[in-house]
């Protein structure tokens, strides 16, 4: 019997996921925008702190900032996810979710999943830029799994925050701005430009309680062919832990957003 529930679960899930991932089709320029940013960071940033060696790592620094940067799309590309909730109620779309059977809790996990699947092409981007850069990565089939896996799992912790945030703020205003507020310390309070050894004490604090860090951590371990072989399921646990606790309080507080 609970075997039946959940598996009604899932498929509900991936129902909503697939719905909210045809949006994908309908505006594929929206794929060429995500592109920019990264770009940006690899082709300028990147190559200028290559030459400068400003900071030690123990790869070059490109090979660093990669997985950095690949984490730092999937958290621009979910933390404003949010903003469609509020679209959707001004549509009228939320009142009809929410009077069908489907839990609350499929409909915020089947709208994060779909986050992930946004995420994909930038997944593709940065390893096409990785290439032209001749930053050296781990192309094993295994290794390409688990860095879907861990970027579809970041999309869903971010983008289920970025739900609740709109579920309490209410207001495309309100949300953007807050959605910009959040978006550069946490990227800045993580390990994605620069080690965190190098940190202040208390920017080390910070960034150990940043879930992007931990994305960043597993990013690194499956792209760079250095860091094969670190442990990644302490991070993987953590994300996964984060990600259960929030799509459990946003379907909670799903509701809330037409209240």
């Amino acid at each position: 019997m609970k075997m039946s529930k959940i598996i009604r679960f899932i498929k509900k899930s991936l129902i909503i996921t697939e719905l909210e991932g045809r949006k994908i089709f309908h505006d594929p320029t929206e794929i060429f925008t995500r592109a920019v940013q990264p770009a940006l960071w690899l082709l300028i940033f990147g190559q200028v702190f290559e030459k400068l060696h400003p900071i030690h790592t123990s790869v070059s620094y490109l090979e660093f900032m990669t997985p950095g940067i690949l984490a730092q799309s999937v958290l621009f590309i979910s933390i404003f996810y949010g903003i469609a909730i509020i679209w959707e109620r001004d549509l009228g779309l939320t009142h009809k979710l929410l009077v069908t059977p489907t839990p609350r809790t499929a409909l915020v996990l089947g709208k994060a999943l779909s986050a992930g699947l946004r995420a994909i092409p930038v997944i593709i981007i940065i390893d096409l830029l990785a290439v032209l850069l001749n930053v050296p990565l781990n192309w094993h089939p295994l290794q390409l799994l688990a860095v879907l896996i861990i970027v579809i799992t970041g999309s869903v912790l971010f983008s289920t925050f970025s739900l609740i945030i709109a579920c309490i703020v209410k207001t495309r205003e309100r949300f953007m701005g807050i959605g910009q507020i959040l978006t550069m310390p946490l990227f800045f309070a993580s390990n994605a430009i620069y080690p965190i050894d190098i940190m202040p004490d208390w920017l080390k604090v910070l960034s150990r309680v940043n879930p992007l860090t931990y994305m960043i951590n597993a990013l690194r371990a499956n792209m760079l062919p250095a860091q094969a072989g670190v442990n990644i399921l302490p991070d993987i646990m953590i994300l996964v832990f984060i990600s259960v606790i929030l799509i459990i309080l946003g379907g909670l507080l799903y509701k809330r957003v037409i209240i």
